[in-house]
């Protein structure tokens, strides 16, 4: 029986990269598995986790799917961020051989990034809801015809053997995580590294974006991300998402966030919190 008050969610099954991370961070917390974003999000707002963690980008394979569109509706606050090197396995049940493959399951990202591999084996991706999602079902079906993408951690609860190890076409494989609960940070603006994240819109006016990022490099603010995405039916609303280093207390930010409310039509802070050691060992490369 997972203990409510201190589990983390996370959407997918046991073995899943998002559980890998949760039991990185949180090795002494309970995991929660959950179906969807959404319900991992509601998770946390009706108690029955304490803590979200989210992927947001990878390395190799760029934006998840729809979770820009659905953190600033989650109703919960970024507290924290960590990256995950993703090492994916190619799985299969025991006694199968390579040459038995013709299907590989999983995740749409994770199959994205091995697309190189699978392509030069001539075996056909298929996509599922999540890594270790696709482990299960492979493993309850027992076709030697049928592998998996998935971690090793994945593999060993499901009792699945590693045909191949890290078959990612990059080396360096990370995804970017962002852990959420329902009340904010308490970071303070003297902490070595803060990320503030945010959603705004600007004005319907020409340069208006021009304008709205000229704050953070007239008062130094460093932007780490910025994306659009469209919000309308007849794409001429976009939001924008960004990361920048600093907390809004600080001088600097203050008046760059300032700025950008001018020329912006709605402004919203999801989360500010301590950035990874991560960004500081990226730092000195």
């Amino acid at each position: 029986m997972v203990e409510t008050a201190q589990a983390i969610a996370f959407q997918g099954a046991h073995g899943a990269y998002s559980d890998m991370a949760c039991r990185a961070v949180y090795p002494d917390r309970p995991t929660l598995p959950c179906e969807s974003f959404e319900d991992t999000f509601m998770a946390v707002r009706e108690g029955q986790a304490e803590l979200a963690m989210i992927p947001i980008e990878n390395s190799s394979a760029g934006r998840v799917a729809d979770i820009h569109h659905l953190l600033p509706d989650s109703g919960l606050h970024i507290i924290g961020e960590h990256f995950q090197k993703v090492e994916h396995q190619l799985l299969a049940v025991p006694g199968a051989r390579l040459e038995d493959l013709k299907q590989v399951h999983s995740h749409v990202q994770a199959l994205s990034q091995c697309r190189n591999f699978l392509r030069s084996r001539g075996l056909l991706p298929v996509v599922h809801p999540d890594t270790a999602g696709a482990a299960k079902e492979v493993a309850e079906r027992g076709d030697v015809t049928r592998g998996a993408v998935g971690s090793a951690l994945a593999g060993e609860i499901y009792g699945l053997q590693t045909l191949i190890p890290n078959i990612h076409d990059q080396p360096h494989n990370t995804t970017r995580f962002v852990i959420m609960a329902r009340e904010p940070s308490e970071v303070g603006p003297d902490e070595e590294l803060v990320i503030t994240s945010l959603v705004f819109r600007v004005r319907s006016v020409p340069a208006a974006l021009y304008k709205a990022m000229g704050g953070f490099a007239t008062n130094g603010v460093n932007i780490t991300k910025l994306e659009s995405y469209m919000i309308d039916d007849r794409f001429t609303v976009a939001q924008f998402y960004a990361d920048i280093e600093g907390h809004p207390e600080q001088r600097m930010v203050r008046l760059a966030l300032e700025e950008l409310g001018f020329f912006s039509r709605e402004v919203r802070i999801l989360g500010v919190y301590p950035g990874a050691s991560f960004r500081l060992k990226s730092d000195r490369r």
